[in-house]
């Protein structure tokens, strides 16, 4: 990052793309360079750094163990078992060489498919590792998913290993893994050969015969073995994660191998200013994105110690995020901004608690950041707080503040701007044409995509071009799906899903906006706004809210505020139809906001798959909310 400025840095990477991202590969070992670095010749598909050979694993372990063998690398912490471990760099070469030596017994290689279906524990991350040791390509599912999703994510992937647990543990609540798994495997049309079960011992599991094995079994067996890094092709898949599709089957977004190291490598600088020997805690689970990128990869490529946490914002209580930060040294934190609205809701003398010194800043992501959050936890910790924009697609972001350039401020309300490589433009949803700044448009990114995005959907190249590239006909530009809108300094401002705007007697209106107005009204801790059909207007907006404790008592005099909290802000047409107060919104284990379900609900309709649901009383609480309001 030789340039003076962020300007100039980015400007190269997207005028001189080929070049800036040669030079960027020079962070990274490779057993062989490329022949090319960009191929273009089968837009929209593009292939970085082409005829190159590469391996993951020995990227994020082995070439760490000459500097820093003896430094920590991945530290495990779990207050529902209220166990904690911490492995060197040399620990984790050799647990992972064990777990690739089991692999390999089973017959998995180069190329073969391995699904991990696991709570955060270590041998997940083994497992992950294990797999791009020897060339194979993993897929994680997030844990405890039902057994119908998970069967429908088997039967896409094929894999010749299950790698799986007897149980997690929510709460304080044990989920047992198990039983789910065998359930989706008696569904499944193309079950797995073997399965591997990591018996934690909070949940009794039946063996099957011939097809189970017991990980304590194989480690004993492998415990002396080395596995040398298969090196792969830059373009060889290193893993498939599947996401929610409209059409109701999950698509498998395919990652490559040496394009992804190098974006990653170069966010971990650029983008949070992490740097080797220092500590990165990512709240989020290795089940989504980010886990993927800023639990396991990207802190190891960077020579850095990661933190896997197993547990929730809450348990002990609504100060063990800050208690890991202190005891462990944590410089850099990565959680969301849903996490941050539930510690809103506590006592606020519990960020004060523990000793931050440590600590430069938190980065908040996977949903947008509404600025009186951002503000509430930047001015509560006296840390600087900075959102980023992206998605699993591109497995890196596409908008941020990038903190290796001092000079680019965060801005509140905005994600940031456009990251190297990324030509991202705010188009009209018609024609595609660009909008002026300060407009509304969708949130487009010229091709082709810098390294760490998807190469595809496993499978299934034409569902990758007609879902991401056909929005605009004879335009080569990936859709987010995002509305957005752009300050004259480049600053964008995510609005929400082209899919979440209401349409209230003509007037088109974004959840986002509305979402955002509600959350700066100061009783305010938590809201979630979803449009529902209206036989008069066409659609109509409800708010769900989550009031701040010792507010309950005025409740109607709240909802009376809030409504002219919204009419001030956005004006009249914005106002929600419907004020409901809750005591919890429905969310995911991962803390995503389930309005879809709040949505047919409200409609009248099935909720759907309602598997990943965190608080089942949450959703229960909708029709009682909406009866009262």
């Amino acid at each position: 990052m030789a340039e003076t400025s962020y300007a100039a840095f980015y400007r190269r990477s997207v005028e001189s793309p080929e070049a800036f991202w040669a030079e960027q590969a020079q962070a990274i070992d490779w057993q062989r360079t490329w022949d090319q670095v960009l191929d273009r010749s089968h837009p929209p598909f593009a292939a970085w750094f082409v005829g190159a050979q590469t391996n993951l694993c020995h990227n994020v372990v082995d070439r760490h163990l000459a500097d820093r063998a003896q430094q920590s690398a991945l530290v495990y912490v779990s207050t529902e078992t209220g166990q904690e471990r911490s492995l060197t760099y040399a620990e984790l070469h050799r647990e992972v060489q064990i777990m690739a030596a089991s692999l390999q017994s089973l017959g998995v290689g180069k190329g073969d498919r391995v699904l991990i279906y696991m709570p955060m524990i270590p041998e997940a991350v083994f497992a992950m590792l294990a797999c791009v040791r020897l060339g194979a390509i993993h897929s994680v599912v997030f844990g405890g998913f039902a057994s119908v999703s998970l069967a429908a994510r088997i039967d896409d992937a094929q894999p010749k290993v299950i790698v799986s647990a007897d149980a997690g543990s929510r709460g304080g609540k044990v989920m047992p893994y198990k039983p789910l798994l065998d359930e989706a495997l008696r569904l499944s049309q193309h079950p797995a050969q073997r399965v591997i079960v990591v018996d934690r011992g909070l949940a009794d599991w039946a063996q099957q015969d011939g097809r189970d094995m017991a990980y304590a079994e194989l480690r004993a067996a492998h415990a002396q073995a080395q596995v040398p890094c298969v090196w792969v092709e830059s373009t060889h898949p290193s893993y498939i994660l599947y996401t929610s599709g409209t059409t109701g089957k999950p698509k498998g977004v395919q990652r490559d191998t040496g394009g992804y190291a190098v974006a990653l490598h170069l966010s971990m600088r650029a983008i949070f200013g992490g740097k080797p020997g220092e500590t990165f805690f990512c709240t989020s689970d290795i089940g989504w994105v980010v886990g993927h990128s800023y639990i396991v990869y990207a802190p190891l490529l960077t020579g850095m110690t990661t933190i896997l946490y197993e547990g929730t914002p809450i348990r002990p209580d609504a100060a063990v995020f800050w208690r890991i930060a202190e005891q462990y040294r944590a410089n850099l934190m990565f959680s969301a901004p849903t996490a941050m609205r539930v510690l809103k809701r506590h006592d606020p003398a519990l960020l004060k608690r523990h000793d931050l010194s440590a600590l430069r800043a938190i980065f908040l992501a996977g949903e947008p950041l509404d600025e009186p959050t951002g503000r509430w936890v930047a001015e509560s910790l006296g840390k600087p707080v900075i959102d980023n924009y992206w998605q699993t697609e591109t497995g890196w972001p596409i908008l941020a503040t990038p903190r290796g350039f001092p000079e680019v401020p965060s801005r509140p309300g905005s994600p940031g701007v456009a990251m190297p490589g990324y030509k991202v433009c705010l188009r009209n949803e018609t024609d595609g044409e660009p909008v002026a700044p300060g407009e509304k448009g969708v949130v487009a990114i010229d091709w082709p995509l810098p390294p760490g995005c998807l190469q595809t959907i496993w499978g299934d190249d034409a569902r990758f071009v007609h879902t991401y590239w056909s929005t605009y006909p004879n335009r080569q530009v990936y859709s987010t799906f995002d509305w957005g809108r752009q300050d004259a300094e480049g600053y964008l401002y995510i609005l929400g899903r082209t899919d979440d705007v209401i349409n209230v007697a003509g007037h088109r209106l974004g959840t986002r906006e509305i979402e955002e107005s509600i959350s700066a009204h100061p009783a305010v801790a938590e809201v979630a706004v979803v449009g529902v059909q209206d036989a008069l207007k066409g659609q109509a907006a409800w708010a769900f809210v989550v009031l701040r404790p010792g507010q309950l008592d005025a409740a109607s005099t709240q909802q009376a505020s809030i409504a002219a909290h919204v009419d001030a802000q956005l004006g009249a047409v914005a106002r929600p139809q419907r004020i409901c107060l809750v005591t919890a919104l429905p969310k995911t284990r991962s803390g995503k906001m389930l309005r879809r379900a709040i949505q047919a609900i409200c409609e009248g309709r099935d909720p759907g798959d309602l598997t990943t649901l965190e608080d089942p009383l949450a959703l229960q609480q909708i029709p009682d909310a909406i009866a009262r309001s």
